[in-house]
């Protein structure tokens, strides 16, 4: 192989004993191919902590400032890196995302990579250095400062072996793969060798933080194999890649980080005054699921909890007239290519969730996936349940 890109994960470089594994995983593998460029996350709980010290200062803190701040995080990752490398041996660099020439949108706090410029990377491979890049940042037309979200790293990384036409992208953590469910709260978990990209998607769409969402639309636009590992175990693995026709289930996410708010008014609500709302959030890159009309009079629709303050904030100063009132909400989401050709699947989950008396507010179907929406908590051991019964 000519060229190989690495990610690692916060939880890989968390402190400098970590460091040290992954600067000798990296130097293992530059003994085996020409070319290496390595995409870093920030250290540990370093970007929560960041975030947190903002939202002391303000509540709702500028997201160009935000980006500045957070963006600070995998940058001191790639230079202390960079330095280890160097220590033992190992000719390296370290590139933030506007050196590596990674060009996005302004969205600040959830910007898309719209090009790269790989010649500065370029330039440092013919020098035999290893590249290391501060993963989950950019720049815009501005000249701004950017970031792509949390998660972004794994962006990154597969955008680089896009742009670069690398052999592999490796995206490297504390697990050894991509798991069936949480394997740190369901037991009976089991590793993955393969899924499909689209697969990958519901998964990633439905809340799991194994991979970056938009990672995996970039591999299937480019065909570009992922390859999940752990940093810590040389054995395991999982591959992300094109279509897999067997119809089965493979993964069963459980995303309680969901609130749903209605909007309410005395008088009729007009398609105008609808779609001006849903653009007024849409605006505020606030992500809306299932944005709908309840009423005549009122509108329903899905956030994150983390957008709560911010959303609020809009209704407030915006929509006063409405009366507004939020619930939270547990989404289940069943994954597996095909498995909604029939009615055996969706029927099992059905049972069991009438079997714990838990009310079903909401269910949708695609090729790839169900999703079940209900209003009460679901436990880990019904998940586990539900595991058993339908991945053998």
């Amino acid at each position: 192989m000519e060229t190989i890109v690495l990610k690692f994960g916060g939880s890989s470089v968390a402190d400098n004993i970590r460091l040290n594994i992954v600067a000798e995983k990296i130097i293992s593998l530059k003994k085996q191919v020409k070319n290496v460029v390595a995409v870093v996350s920030a250290q540990g709980k370093t970007t929560d902590r960041l975030l947190k010290e903002a939202q002391e200062l303000s509540a709702i803190p500028q997201e160009r400032e935000v980006d500045m701040l957070l963006s600070t995080g995998e940058q001191i990752t790639a230079a202390k890196l960079s330095i280890l490398l160097n220590r033992k041996g190992q000719n390296a660099v370290s590139l933030t995302g506007w050196q590596a020439g990674i060009r996005t949108s302004n969205v600040h706090k959830s910007a898309k990579i719209e090009e790269i410029n790989t010649a500065r990377i370029e330039k440092e491979l013919i020098k035999g250095n290893v590249v290391i890049v501060a993963g989950f940042q950019g720049f815009d037309e501005t000249q701004d400062i950017t970031t792509l979200g949390r998660g972004g790293s794994d962006t990154t990384a597969v955008a680089l072996q896009a742009a670069l036409k690398a052999d592999r992208c490796y995206i490297f953590s504390d697990v050894d793969g991509i798991y069936s469910a949480d394997p740190n709260m369901i037991t009976v978990a089991k590793r993955l060798d393969e899924i499909s990209f689209d697969e990958m998607q519901e998964i990633a769409d439905a809340g799991a933080k194994v991979l970056h969402n938009r990672c995996i639309q970039i591999g299937k636009k480019f065909d570009c194999d992922i390859i999940a590992k752990s940093t810590f175990a040389e054995t395991g693995e999982t591959k992300v890649c094109q279509a897999i026709e067997k119809a089965e289930v493979k993964s069963i996410v459980k995303n309680e980080k969901l609130i749903e708010i209605r909007m309410k008014k005395s008088d009729v609500i007009n398609k105008q005054e609808f779609l001006e709302i849903y653009q007024t959030l849409l605006a505020e890159n606030i992500i809306l699921e299932k944005y709908q009309r309840e009423a005549e009079n009122s509108i329903s629709f899905r956030i994150q909890k983390v957008e709560q303050n911010k959303i609020h904030k809009i209704l407030e100063s915006s929509y006063a007239e409405y009366d507004t009132n939020q619930k939270d909400i547990v989404k289940l989401t069943i994954v597996g290519y095909g498995i909604t050709q029939d009615n055996t699947v969706l029927n099992q989950v059905i049972d069991i969730l009438k079997k714990y008396e838990i009310d079903i507010e909401d269910v949708n179907l695609t090729q790839a996936k169900i999703e079940i929406l209900v209003n009460s908590n679901v436990e880990d051991s019904i998940i586990e349940e539900l595991h058993k019964k339908l991945i053998k």
